[in-house]
């Protein structure tokens, strides 16, 4: 099976590299605003309506709000529309789907000049494929399975005042030719109409995949044949780097969190 190798765009020309830059500028004066509002999309630029009110200062060595470069959509999205936290059961059948427990918590932001302000009102899609490699809803175009009608491991939440979405899932298993990875798509509306969308992927501690993979259903498949260090889109123009979920325990399995800043104007 193999996914589309797409290197990995930044459309407002500022890489995440580039704002950890002007971002240390910054540090000099210690910290950055982060500002809230109690609109419920940024599509219109509600973010910059009067009214924002501050919430936050935030120390710079502390703050992980900066740009998050884009990757490749693949060939895997299916938009189910799903407005579910837990997505680890097809909804069809009701069967969970097998694996290591994965809270994965979303903030996002909009990053303007040294301003993250939190994006209420966004969808946050995500999917993955399961303990054995395959996704759901599709026909796997070298033949290792066919999952059409299934929608395990798929669904969307919009995000909370605080730019929040969290999701119930699974650690996501592996499949040739590519390294451990979970897809993520943003997106506001203005009515029906699509304001904004930003697609990329998240990535995975190799240790603590190892870790893991060391237990069932993982450790059924044998090791996997690919690992961040040798996966292209991973490491196009670095950015895999900066798209590393932070993880921790979390009671029997993970917590996976990540900062998604966003250039929208």
């Amino acid at each position: 099976m193999t996914e589309d190798r797409g290197r990995p765009t930044d459309p407002d020309g500022l890489s995440r590299r580039k704002w950890l830059g002007l971002m240390g500028t910054a540090g000099a004066a210690g910290a950055v605003r982060v500002v809230g509002t109690g609109t419920a999309s940024l599509g219109a630029g509600a973010a910059d309506a009067a009214g924002a009110v501050e919430v936050a200062t935030v120390p710079i060595h502390s703050l992980d709000c900066v740009v998050t470069p884009a990757q490749t959509e693949g060939p895997y999205f299916v938009d189910e529309r799903l407005n579910r936290s837990d997505i680890r059961a097809d909804p069809t059948t009701s069967a969970i789907k097998e694996g290591w427990p994965l809270r994965l918590r979303t903030l996002v932001t909009k990053v303007t000049g040294e301003t993250c302000t939190p994006v209420e009102g966004a969808m946050v899609d995500v999917w993955q494929c399961d303990a054995l490699g395959a996704y759901s809803d599709v026909r796997d175009s070298q033949g290792r399975f066919d999952t059409r009608g299934q929608k395990f491991l798929r669904g969307y939440q919009v995000t909370d005042r605080t730019g929040t979405a969290e999701f119930l899932t699974i650690y996501p298993g592996w499949y040739a030719g590519r390294t451990v990875h979970i897809h993520f798509k943003v997106r506001l509306f203005e009515g029906d109409r699509r304001s904004f969308e930003f697609t990329s992927q998240l990535y995975f501690d190799e240790a603590i995949t190892d870790e893991v993979y060391a237990n069932a259903p993982y450790s059924s498949r044998g090791p996997r044949d690919t690992r961040n260090d040798r996966d292209g889109i991973y490491r196009a123009g670095n950015s895999g780097s900066f798209l590393m979920l932070k993880l921790a325990r979390d009671g029997h399995g993970h917590l996976g969190t990540m900062a998604i800043g966003l250039r929208m104007s």
